[in-house]
């Protein structure tokens, strides 16, 4: 039997999909629900804290980077799960022009194939019946799509509910709760996005507030009632079937470095790869017996100082890199090139395992879904081999001696100059890869 889903979207950023999404998980689980989370799009700091209200492991379906056959084994994680909650990304209809592999990233395109109901979160602060008018045009838009209703949020007053729910009312559209506006439920925010789960001192309080604000505002039974699923047979290919780059990964963890996709993990371990955790922060080496090790994207530019004063991490890692391969991602290429200059254009001393050498001081938002053909190997993948990923940083690059790793496009088919680099062994690219093509 196919589990039961939806997925909480609305009409653009920032109109509280996450607030709703954790404060749902929470309550559903506490009520004895087993809740599976999702993430549309290739956002990879939602998910940690999706599995910090529900306790699962929360996973990315992205149409524009995953075959059909990858998000069909991705929603097959549901089937133990009396629920599914996906949160959507930007809003409802937003992709790229072109398609990818079998999308082109819109949050529509998830609760089409997985059969899930829209429920649309809508910011009605500064009007009132006119907002059924947006409600409407989303649940029209797209006659195919399963529809559940609204969430009314930033409410201002019960006068103010009483004219939103009369439009909604008119317009045939399903209120399925309504939040008063409070400005003390939100989470920090730094320039990738959400401060990461990990970072946050009370995040599991505030979680559980977001429950009980849920509780008081929306209509549980009536939400639950409202999940749904396509019927479909069980996925052809499972999640390990997406065989890991080595057979023993030192992967780095630590407030750094800590931007992996889970479904990349979760598919090294089920095909039997063994990832040892380590933490340069910390100054330590990764295990001398791994025959890979990975730098993941993170935040090193804020942690340049102890990553320069790291000796031991560096100088283990130049001695694994003597005879075995070292990938860095975004983040963890910058930490293995020359340098990192960050905000206040301080130069820090880095791996010293690439040339390059990366800024903050002039900062510059480099975002979008690419596509890399390789010019070399990289961490277990031939030459030759497509990659599609997702570049979100702010660093400008200042320099790059090292040749190509790849020919890298965006989602329109344009050349994107941040192409990676590689030397000897050690390979590194601004994208966080999502799936080998």
């Amino acid at each position: 039997m196919t589990t039961p889903g939806l997925l909480i979207a609305a009409p653009a950023s920032g109109t509280g999909k996450t607030t709703v999404t954790l404060g749902l998980l929470r309550a559903f689980t506490d009520a004895g629900l087993v809740v599976q989370p999702f993430k549309s799009g290739p956002d990879y700091i939602d998910p940690a804290f999706h599995h910090a209200a529900c306790g699962r492991a929360s996973f990315n379906l992205d149409g524009w980077t995953m075959p059909g056959t990858l998000l069909d084994a991705l929603g097959d994680k549901a089937a133990d799960a009396d629920l599914s909650i996906v949160e959507g990304s930007m809003g409802l209809f937003d992709g790229v022009a072109k398609p990818g592999a079998s999308g082109t990233g819109a949050s529509a395109e998830i609760a089409h194939r997985m059969g899930y109901p829209v429920i649309l979160v809508i910011d009605v602060s500064g009007q009132a019946q006119s907002a059924a008018a947006t409600a409407l045009g989303f649940a029209r838009f797209d006659p195919g799509l399963p529809f559940a209703g609204v969430i009314l949020n930033r409410v201002a007053s019960p006068r103010h509910e009483r004219l939103v729910r009369a439009g909604m009312e008119a317009a045939g559209i399903r209120v399925l709760g309504a939040l008063p506006r409070r400005g003390d439920l939100v989470l920090p925010e730094r320039h990738l996005g959400l401060v990461q789960a990990a970072e946050h001192p009370a995040l599991d309080a505030l979680i559980a507030d977001y429950a009980t604000f849920l509780t008081a505002h929306v209509d549980l039974s009536a939400i639950r009632d409202a999940a749904r699923a396509a019927p479909r047979a069980p996925a052809t290919t499972t999640i390990a079937d997406w065989a890991p780059p080595a057979q023993r990964i030192a992967l780095a963890q630590d407030a750094a470095f800590s931007f992996t996709y889970p479904h990349l993990l979760d598919a090294w371990r089920m095909a039997g790869a063994q990832i040892l955790p380590f933490s340069p922060l910390a100054d330590e080496a990764p295990d001398p017996l791994a025959d890979l090790v990975w730098l993941p994207g993170g935040y090193p530019e804020l942690h340049a100082g102890r990553l320069a004063a790291a000796d031991r991490f560096r100088s283990m890692l130049a001695e694994h890199a003597r005879t075995r391969p070292i990938h860095g991602e975004c983040g963890g290429y910058m930490a293995l090139g020359e340098a990192l200059i960050d905000a206040d254009g301080t130069r820090h001393r880095m791996a010293g395992l690439l040339g390059l050498v990366t800024s903050y001081e002039k900062r510059r938002m480099h975002l979008g879904y690419r596509e890399a053909t390789l010019n070399a190997p990289m961490a277990g993948l031939p030459a030759g081999r497509r990659l599609a990923g997702h570049e979100f940083h702010y660093s400008t690059v200042i320099a790059q001696p090292d040749a190509p790793l790849a020919h890298v496009i965006d989602a329109t088919g344009a050349a994107v100059i941040e192409t990676g680099s590689h030397r000897g062994t050690v390979t590194g690219t601004f994208f966080h890869m999502v799936a080998a093509r």
